[in-house]
């Protein structure tokens, strides 16, 4: 067995209790194993994407999972050009266990700021070439949607961890193409919000209730979608400090830094509105310690950012009242 990761304070997620570890069984090496032994946070590690386009497409998926799949070959480049021109993100999508024959053609739009998904259908492939993808077409998700990482093309932690959990989830549940971070499988987004979720344990059943609520789960955010990393933290620990859980809570309204330290240390100020006025959190970011293989299929390591809370504090008021 090898030895665990080593201990780097200022990667591990502050105040957790002991975590219960996803479903799957998987080798002492693995990119996810690892990442649990070193108590890994991963705060500040959900992607920056905005817009999101789900194209359904069962049956196996290649690394990369639009152009080594079942979908047309011919559509696959021109749509992946497409949706890098309109600003989307595209992730593969199938009903978990699912078969070609229980596939309906389904796809959809996704903003996650404006919180919004409409779902269409297509007869053909090259239809997804002429449609709107600005929402304008399809219809609204009237419930939260679970889209769960199982792409084990990119990596195994993704499909051991990830495919239990999508068999397991109640509500609305896909199974999706590489959502990033594969230490952290197995990794939920959900959406219309954008929150996204890592190491989800067993039936996710929590992280299912929160969200119906209309409230996040504090334990395994990663972050939301949409937003930057230093603001995905702050917000993160604003929500620990105040309590704030609505997933509209805190929206981020400035982020600024006043550079690099010479060891690389980087301070962060970022300001958002609270319940009772704006609230602004100071946080540091520096490169880990120790690095290490940060995905299963990586061939040297590497070092990730990592993220520190200096203070959470109201606004300054100033003359005039103005924060």
């Amino acid at each position: 067995m090898p030895d665990a990761a080593p201990q780097d304070p200022y990667c591990q997620h502050p105040g957790d209790a002991p975590r219960r570890r996803p479903s799957g069984r998987l080798d002492e090496g693995r990119c996810s194993v690892q990442a649990l032994l070193a108590g890994d946070s991963p705060i500040a590690t959900a992607p920056p994407a905005r817009r999101w386009l789900l194209v359904e497409q069962p049956g196996p998926w290649g690394r990369d999972a639009l152009l080594q799949s079942r979908f047309d070959p011919v559509v696959a480049p021109l749509l992946a050009q497409r949706a890098r021109e309109a600003g989307l993100r595209i992730q593969m999508v199938r009903r978990p266990g699912g078969r070609l024959a229980d596939a309906g053609g389904r796809w959809a739009v996704a903003d996650v700021r404006a919180c919004w998904v409409r779902w269409s259908v297509r007869d053909t492939d090259a239809e997804l070439l002429e449609v709107p993808l600005d929402g304008s077409v399809g219809s609204p998700s009237t419930e939260p949607t679970f889209l769960v990482c199982t792409h084990g093309g990119h990596d195994a932690c993704c499909a051991v961890r990830g495919r239990p959990l999508a068999r397991a989830l109640d509500g609305d549940v896909w199974e999706t193409s590489h959502l990033g971070g594969d230490r952290f499988a197995a990794n939920v987004l959900v959406l219309p919000t954008g929150h996204l979720y890592g190491q989800v344990p067993e039936d996710g059943g929590d992280l299912v209730e929160a969200h119906r609520r209309g409230e996040v789960l504090l334990t395994g955010l990663r972050g939301r979608a949409g937003l930057t990393p230093p603001a995905q933290a702050a917000q993160q620990f604003a929500r620990e400090q105040l309590g704030s859980v609505g997933v509209a809570d805190l929206p981020v309204t400035g982020v600024a830094t006043p550079g690099a330290d010479a060891d690389g240390a980087q301070r962060w100020t970022v300001t958002m509105t609270g319940p009772d006025g704006d609230v602004v959190v100071v946080l540091d970011s520096r490169l880990s310690a120790h690095s290490r293989r940060l995905t299963c299929a990586a061939t040297t390591p590497g070092r990730f950012r990592t993220w520190h809370l200096v203070s959470v504090h109201p606004a300054p008021v100033h003359p005039g009242g103005v924060g």
